[in-house]
């Protein structure tokens, strides 16, 4: 079945036009200026990945790594020396004694053959896996914004129809007091529906607040100062593809790039056992000299001396060392094979939740939708019509209300939430759910 992809525009009362919304919005702590501009869910991600340090900062470090393959596979550099061989320490003549003379040599150490080869394939795992951390690090940050945007616009929802229902508490004051001035009302029920009203005004302060709060918190995501002003499109397409957790299990395993970096750990592990087990091979070290002798007093001439060298290492301490070493690799390699298999079960048990809230929460925004809400607005309108003229009992008209602003409210946290889930979800499978 194709992802069910809708527009969200007003459709009931409670869904109240753009207008009314921004009037809210002005009224929160921070002034929103008339320039700026309103964030789609798009934008806001596209500006969190382009400035976010946090990212930068792990590029950085990806960047560093992918320069350590290159030089894990270079021989080390070759040594030069000079040298003043047999000089008699008497009188520090370099024409006295035959054997005095000026020696240049050049040496380089070359490792056993294989060697150099698995320390840069080691490297090269370990910096393919810092370049998926950059990945792994993008999809939590968009997932974070997505989760944060769309807490904003539950905050201007609920700011909006918290407005609805303070006109339609206004009218049912003014509706009261009319009735009780001509002796049909109580005005018992003036009091109990400016207390209401009061209500209002206070849970719209809190919503105010934490609306404040939760502004500071995303503009940080997106490397602004708290204090800069956060507004939200008053419209935001949403989505509800029909998810199957099998799926997204797959699609996880083949684009998540947690699953690839600990794959690109194991890899490093398996080379780094095959490395150690090379060690029980000598390096060698091979050189060349040459080596300048001065004529004798006499002024007869001597004859230069060239030297060629090679050494190797002798691996005599194997059993506590190289044999530590392998045990060490392979005891590493365990671990990274551990934590594979722990992150599968990790994101395949948060995939199974997450489908199974997210489907939860699909079902209870439709009945909202689709019953709840047309019926509580129904019975409002049918108490409202009755009251005026005395056939509907006033404290039953203010319960209807409270309960439809109740239902309002609730809708609006089941939309929020599905697309909350799906957006965890997308971070989860590596891409966007519902798309190819």
């Amino acid at each position: 079945m194709c992802p069910d992809k809708k527009e969200w525009r007003p459709r009931h009362r409670f869904l109240a036009s753009a207008a009314t919304l921004l009037l809210h919005v002005f009224l929160l702590s921070e002034v929103i200026a008339d320039e700026t501009a309103a964030l789609t869910l798009d934008d806001a991600v596209a500006q969190a990945l382009a400035g976010n340090p946090g990212i930068a900062e792990i590029k950085a470090r990806a960047e560093a790594l992918a320069a350590v393959p290159a030089q894990e596979g270079t021989l080390p550099d070759p040594s030069l020396n000079f040298d003043m061989l047999n000089v008699p320490v008497n009188s520090f003549s370099l024409r006295r004694e035959d054997m005095t003379m000026m020696e240049v040599g050049i040496s380089q150490t070359i490792p056993f053959p294989g060697k150099l080869g698995l320390r840069e394939k080691a490297a090269q795992h370990e910096a393919l896996a810092a370049a998926d951390s950059v990945d792994e690090a993008r999809l939590r940050l968009a997932r974070d914004v997505k989760q944060a945007w769309w807490r904003l616009f539950y905050y201007d929802r609920a700011l909006n129809v918290t407005a609805d229902a303070e006109k339609f508490f206004q009218q049912l004051v003014d509706l009261a007091q009319a009735r009780y001035r001509v002796g049909q009302g109580a005005q018992a029920d003036v009091l109990m529906v400016k207390l209401e009203l009061s209500r209002l005004k206070d849970e719209k302060l809190e919503l105010i607040g934490m609306r404040h709060g939760e502004s500071n918190q995303f503009n940080v995501l997106l490397n602004r100062t708290p204090e800069t002003p956060v507004r939200i499109a008053p419209q935001a397409t949403v989505s509800f593809p029909d998810v199957r957790g099998e799926n997204l299990q797959t699609q996880a395993g083949e684009r998540n790039p947690r699953f690839a970096q600990r794959h690109e750990m194991l890899d490093a592990a398996k080379t780094r056992v095959d490395l150690a087990e090379k060690d029980y091979y000598p390096d060698f070290t091979v050189g060349a000299g040459y080596a300048v002798r001065q004529d004798t007093p006499a002024g007869e001439s001597r004859s230069d001396f060239a030297s060629i060298r090679l050494s190797v290492n002798l691996p005599v301490y194997a059993g506590r060392k190289q044999a530590k070493a392998v045990d060490q690799r392979r005891s590493e390699l365990l671990k990274e094979q551990y934590a594979l298999q722990d992150e599968h079960n990790k994101v395949n048990g948060e995939i199974a939740a997450k489908t199974a809230e997210y489907r939860h929460s699909k079902e209870k925004l439709a009945l909202f939708e689709h019953e709840i809400v047309p019926q509580a607005e129904q019975t409002v309108s049918s108490l409202m019509a009755g009251y005026p003229v005395g056939k509907v009992n006033f404290s039953d008209l203010l319960r209807a209300e409270l309960t439809l602003f109740q239902y309002q409210t609730q809708y609006w946290q089941s939309l929020t939430r599905t697309q909350q889930l799906l957006a965890e979800l997308s971070s989860l499978a590596g891409g966007e759910v519902g798309h190819e």
